[in-house]
């Protein structure tokens, strides 16, 4: 009866289809004495093994092949890569063999290289610096969380080149004396100025604005079914229903925190979410002086710019009748400009994300609490 390590459910099996009892006790039972450094590439792998006392146990350099091979036939280990290309996917490969996998941000792996950067250097960092114990680690994706991701960036790549098709198109028209508006509502009206029977464009210019209209017409058409299909995915599950309830958060930016943002517990407080997401001020404290500045933009940027986004919407012509006389949000809008006003509102909207997260409810408005 043959031993099978890699099963793909992470589970001995024998060649027979049974489960290996003696793989079962030996995953239950053993302590993961070893932390395996993994430095990542996309031809070869650089491994750097050491105790959790700091003694070097090996290294290797591995090609893809021989690296899973190799890491499926090791006992349990405890397992660190840098939070980069293909590390989610190598996470979920090698806790279905039985290791503890974790991800660190390659900035703070970075101090920890000593003089020569090279793959080894960086394996052996990546353990020095996964063993210090104020470590903070990155949680890794589910391939569904990868899918959304996906699906949410390959739309706003084609929002930015559907911008610069139009931006492209004004600059080729203003060269002619057309002096068109922005926005991508503006389309018809170039279209118009391209397609004018006594225009005094000539004739291959009206050509090539004729092909990047047609180019930007099917990047609208795709954009259109990409917002479907987020909204179709927001519908769905159970956590961006919720955060929907939450004015100024709609199915993008729902999909967006679903997607993108690690499990909220692993933040202590909403303050702790609000920081990841960049939403406080940096600090420029010395000598027990206080110095703030701008926001830190740290962490997750999509969340961030569409909470902002969310908040500005609420502080619009249209949203200002909402909000309630004497709250805390119509205080700051009477004394703060409308922009820092967002961003404080923004912040707010972070911490309610993850109190509504961390206690499954949906919002309750804490402003209408308060004035009532």
């Amino acid at each position: 009866m043959g031993w099978l390590p890699s099963a793909p459910n992470g589970i001995g099996m024998c060649q027979d289809g049974g489960v290996n009892s003696h793989w079962m006790e030996r995953t239950a039972t053993v302590t993961k004495t070893i932390m395996i450094g993994v430095d990542l590439a996309k031809n070869v792998i650089q491994l750097h093994a050491a105790r959790m006392t700091g003694e070097v146990e090996y290294r290797k350099q591995l090609s893809r092949e021989k690296f899973r091979r190799f890491m499926a036939e090791q006992p349990p280990a405890v397992v660190v890569m840098e939070a980069c290309g293909s590390a989610n996917y190598w996470a979920r490969e090698l806790s279905r063999v039985g290791h503890t996998v974790k991800l660190i941000a390659p900035h703070y792996v970075r101090p920890f290289v000593k003089r020569q950067k090279n793959d080894a250097a960086d394996a052996e960092a990546i353990v020095i610096a996964a063993q210090r114990p104020e470590m903070r680690f990155v949680a890794a994706k589910s391939e569904d969380q990868q899918g959304r991701a996906m699906l949410f960036r390959t739309r706003t790549r084609l929002v930015h080149q559907r911008t610069e098709l139009i931006n492209m198109l004004r600059a080729f028209l203003y060269e002619f004396g057309h002096a068109v508006p922005q926005g991508v509502q503006q389309c018809q009206r170039i279209e118009a100025i391209v397609k004018e029977a006594n225009s005094d464009l000539p004739e291959i210019v009206r050509s090539e604005c004729l092909e990047i209209l047609d180019q930007i017409t099917g990047m609208t058409a795709r954009i259109k079914r990409s917002d479907e299909r987020i909204r179709a995915l927001a519908a769905q599950t159970d956590t961006a229903r919720r955060l929907q309830t939450m004015p100024g958060v709609g199915p993008m930016t729902a999909l967006a925190v679903d997607a993108f943002a690690p499990p909220m517990e692993s933040f202590k407080s909403g303050r702790d979410f609000a920081a990841w997401l960049g939403l406080v001020p940096r600090q420029h404290s010395s000598g027990g002086k206080a110095r703030h500045g701008r926001i830190s933009k740290a962490g997750q940027a999509d969340i961030r710019r569409l909470l902002i986004i969310g908040a500005m919407s609420r502080l619009n012509w249209m949203g200002r009748k909402s909000i309630i006389a004497g709250s805390w949000l119509a205080n700051l809008s009477a004394r703060k400009p409308r922009m820092l006003v967002a961003i404080a509102l923004a912040n707010k909207m972070g911490r309610g994300v993850w109190a509504m997260l961390t206690r499954q409810e949906n919002f309750r408005d804490p402003m209408a609490a308060t004035v009532a």
